[in-house]
């Protein structure tokens, strides 16, 4: 970049940089100063369990949902399996069984699979793609802390041991986010090809044909058609989120941008 667009570009940088700052020292004057305030007395009031229960909530109350659906599909997975062994003249199978079930293994890898690919696509999309007035793009004309170079902070003893350490720690460390993500929707991935392959396989049994290998089942149209049919529900809620919120708020969500905020304005 020729000097003179680099100098112009930076001097874009430090304006909005600037008035990003001025921004939002106005919004945290007031109320949501108080809310901190709130927020950091009620920590302080809290020990123990109390107060972990208080610090991982967020985690905590989204274990709780998962768990309580999961153990909703078991159930109703297990009965709506038994109405169709009934219907065919198959015998009953307890619950211990039907986890074992290609049906149930199927079904719940390829929602895995279609979460894990896009939390791990949106990960990374988002390190390179923007999305102007977006609160889950970054800022096209501010600095941004997650830019930094961690090789920066190898002397900062509070930093985590693979950016202290550098080398291959590091280079796996600051990719471990995507690369779990991405390995869980393989995992998934294959768990869904290996359900579906032994569900299909016991219904060609039931018209006397030869069972399918999971490699052979990966190359069907019903295993594409159930992980698309998957995929593409995920990728249109992302989109919708990352439209939506350029216009759309949510008072004190950190997924959203401030209330007051202008449209136009990128980032939480």
């Amino acid at each position: 970049m020729p000097p003179d667009e680099l100098d112009d570009a930076r001097s874009t940088v430090a304006r909005a940089s600037a008035k990003s700052r001025a921004q939002d020292d106005e919004r945290t004057a007031g109320s949501a100063t108080l809310a901190a305030v709130e927020r950091t007395s009620e920590l302080k009031r809290r020990s123990g369990a109390s107060r972990f229960v208080y610090e991982n909530g967020l985690v905590i109350v989204a274990t709780a949902l998962f768990l309580f659906s999961f153990l909703g599909q078991v159930l109703a997975g297990h009965a709506f399996y038994n109405d169709e062994q009934r219907q065919h003249g198959e015998p009953q199978v307890s619950i211990a069984r039907y986890l074992t079930t290609g049906a149930f293994v199927e079904a719940t890898a390829e929602n895995w699979e279609s979460e894990f690919l896009q939390m791990g696509l949106f990960v990374v999309l988002t390190a390179y793609l923007y999305q102007r007035g977006s609160s889950e793009s970054k800022r096209l004309d501010q600095p941004e802390a997650v830019d930094e170079r961690p090789e920066e902070e190898h002397a900062n003893p509070a930093a985590p041991w693979p950016v202290r350490h550098g080398g291959v720690a590091l280079a796996i460390y600051k990719h471990s986010l995507s690369i779990v993500l991405f390995a869980l929707f393989l995992l998934s991935f294959l768990l869904h090809a290996a359900g579906g392959a032994k569900d299909y396989s016991a219904e060609l049994r039931e018209h006397g044909e030869a069972p399918m290998g999971m490699f052979a089942y990966l190359a069907t149209s019903r295993f594409w058609f159930e992980s698309f049919q998957n995929w593409q529900s995920e990728f249109l809620s992302v989109a919708v989120l990352v439209l939506f919120s350029i216009w759309l708020r949510e008072e004190k969500s950190p997924q959203s941008k401030p209330v007051a905020a202008p449209n136009s304005e990128t980032g939480e």
